[in-house]
């Protein structure tokens, strides 16, 4: 409202209009927004619907022609036959059929992404908020969850003691006496598997799930042009466990085909190098390492921890535990979508811990790797 005229002048009446026009020029744009807003859902619970029904016709059997034919014995022609999952026959080859259902979902995907498209740039336009991303606002953490100088604190902590009891038992080249011979049958509870496996990983497994999330690709294909404005994104992320991380770079480079290749099987039956004298890399150490933890761990459904600490044995074994975390930190294809800006792994690299990890790189270890299956596998191997 123009305050320099002479409000006085004027009739109550046009002093009524001039306070309403006011503020509708004030609630109208929120009230526009709101109803946008209401659209969007509408729009997104419809495709939501529409996906579900490809993805249900598509891998539905009975919708595709597979009926059979059920005759009873002693019946007559045409009487005894009753037809199952259909009720009339399917046109045509059954083939054929299958490639147009094939067809018409991918031809329902495609409109789907155009229109999810669409939405995007009408989001963004209208709301400001960027296609895949979720505002800083959201999923937010104190700053005592973010500081991540005490867990740093207690990896130096960790080393300094495996590095210690390491050292205890350097001279004898980790020679096996009767009595823990003994104690490794019953577990392997010695002080240095403890402290590695008890401390050292559980310090390290913690620095790394430092603000390490699981990524929704759910919601970001689908929710994401109105993540910003959805009460239902504000709470926390679900949390994801660093043994994941080493997986999904085992898939992502596809370790199972690399180690099951014809080469390395034959290898491993002759123990003959496959390499022909070359180094062994650390990313191929590293995926061999993956897969045999996966292969004795996975059929007795140990937990995240069990494996990981399985790995860091290996990994102390083979001196590479420093290059195996580093070729984690390095992919970025994994550490972009699963950890938080504030996070130490984003912010800092990891660096740091490497070089703690380091102090342990010249040491010689001999550590039990199946711990967590070794009694389930002499139960196995006694029946």
């Amino acid at each position: 409202m123009n305050l320099n005229e002479d409000i006085s002048s004027l009739s109550t009446e046009e002093l009524r209009q001039r306070v309403d026009a006011a503020v509708a020029q004030i609630v109208n744009p929120a009230r526009v927004k709101e109803q946008l807003v209401e659209q969007l859902k509408t729009q997104i619970r419809d495709l939501e619907m529409f996906i579900n029904f490809i993805q249900d016709e598509v891998g539905s059997p009975l919708q595709t022609g597979g009926g059979h034919c059920e005759c009873k014995a002693g019946g007559k022609a045409g009487n005894g036959c009753t037809r199952t999952g259909s009720s009339r026959p399917p046109p045509g080859n059954p083939k054929t059929k299958a490639e147009d259902v094939k067809k018409v979902r991918e031809t329902g995907l495609h409109l789907m992404r155009r229109a999810l498209a669409v939405l995007q740039i009408f989001a963004v336009s209208q709301f400001g908020c960027a296609t895949g991303q979720i505002p800083p606002t959201l999923w937010q953490r104190g700053q005592a969850d973010r500081d991540y100088s005490p867990l740093l604190k207690r990896l130096e902590v960790s080393v300094d003691r495996v590095k210690q009891l390491a050292l205890r038992h350097q001279p004898h080249d980790h020679v096996i006496t009767s009595a823990s011979l003994q104690d490794l049958s019953l577990g392997g509870k010695d002080e240095l598997t403890t402290a590695v496996r008890k401390e050292l990983t559980v310090a390290v497994r913690d620095l790394l799930a430092h603000g390490l999330y699981a990524s929704s690709p759910g919601m970001s294909l689908v929710m994401a042009p109105i993540a910003c404005l959805l009460p239902a994104f504000s709470s926390a992320p679900e949390a994801m466990h660093p043994w994941e991380l080493f997986v999904k770079y085992y898939h992502a480079k596809n370790g199972r085909a690399y180690v099951e290749s014809p080469a390395r099987k034959l290898s491993q039956s002759f123990a003959l190098p496959v390499t022909g004298g070359t180094v062994v890399t650390p990313k191929q150490s590293l995926l061999t390492a993956i897969h045999m933890v996966l292969t004795e761990h996975d059929p007795f459904k140990r937990s995240a921890d069990s494996e990981l600490k399985a790995l860091v044995c290996m990994a102390l074994n083979e001196q590479r535990l420093v290059s195996w975390v580093n070729l984690i930190c390095k992919s970025g294809s994994l550490i972009e979508p699963h950890y938080q800006p504030w996070s130490y792994m984003a912010h800092t690299g990891f660096e740091s811990a490497l070089n703690l990890l380091s102090r342990l790189s010249s040491l010689k270890f001999s550590l039990p790797v199946d711990l967590a299956v070794r009694q389930l596998k002499n139960i196995k191997d006694a029946f």
